[in-house]
This record gives C-alpha cells, sequence and structure tokens, in this order.
C-alpha cells in the first residue's frame, strides 16, 4: 500500500517521531480505514475522533461535510489527504524549519518587539 508507506513518512516528518512509532500510528489508521477511501465520523470513538483532529491539523486527513436537508441532519466523513500526504512525505528537514519561520507572526521579527 504506497499510501502506508507515505503516512509512515509523513509522520516521521511532520511530528519527529521514530520510525517504529510512526509504524505503528499509521497501523492504527489503516485499520480504522479498513481499504476504504473515507469513514464516517460517527463510526469511530472519541479517542480515534481526537487522533484524527491532530492529523487533519497538519492536513494529512481531511473531513467533508454532508448535508441532509429533509432530516437537517449533518454527517462527517474523513478521508486521507492524499497531495498532502505526497508533500509531507517527501518533504525535507530545511522545508519544514522555514515553515516554521513563516507562520511565526510579522512582530516577532521586530528587533526586541515580540510581547503578546
Amino acid at each position: 500500500m504506497r499510501e502506508f508507506k507515505l503516512l509512515v513518512k509523513a509522520l516521521i516528518n511532520a511530528f519527529e517521531m521514530k520510525e517504529e512509532d510512526a509504524l505503528a500510528l499509521a497501523e492504527i489508521v489503516k485499520r480504522i480505514f479498513n481499504g476504504k477511501k473515507e469513514i464516517e465520523d460517527n463510526s469511530i470513538s472519541k479517542e480515534v475522533r481526537a487522533l484524527f483532529y491532530e492529523l487533519e491539523n497538519i492536513k494529512l486527513l481531511r473531513v467533508r461535510r454532508e448535508e441532509h436537508k429533509e432530516s437537517m441532519q449533518r454527517k462527517y466523513y474523513w478521508s486521507l489527504n492524499r497531495d498532502a500526504l505526497e508533500k509531507i512525505a517527501n518533504s525535507k528537514e530545511s522545508d519544514r524549519v522555514s515553515e516554521l519561520y513563516r507562520t511565526l507572526p510579522r512582530r516577532a521579527w521586530l528587533k526586541g518587539r515580540f510581547t503578546d
């Protein structure tokens, strides 16, 4: 499974994980998806949902919302973000460091003026 290998590498790069930890976490995600392209949010536990939110924060997963007008209900579906998986898996440390600098607020760069 190409996505599995990409996920492992992306986890290592994004979280600076050890390979064995990334393999274990990727295996959990693989088991939850069970070969499906997306899974319904209400089919997962709150612990898994918390994990998925963390993975969504760094764009490895995405959420799709579906609204049913008749019943006024919303359903949410999780899926792997294949584009981000590839990008993060293939990123270099220098890319991640420069991304960190890009996220710093402008005031952080003003000499002696970093305050909240």
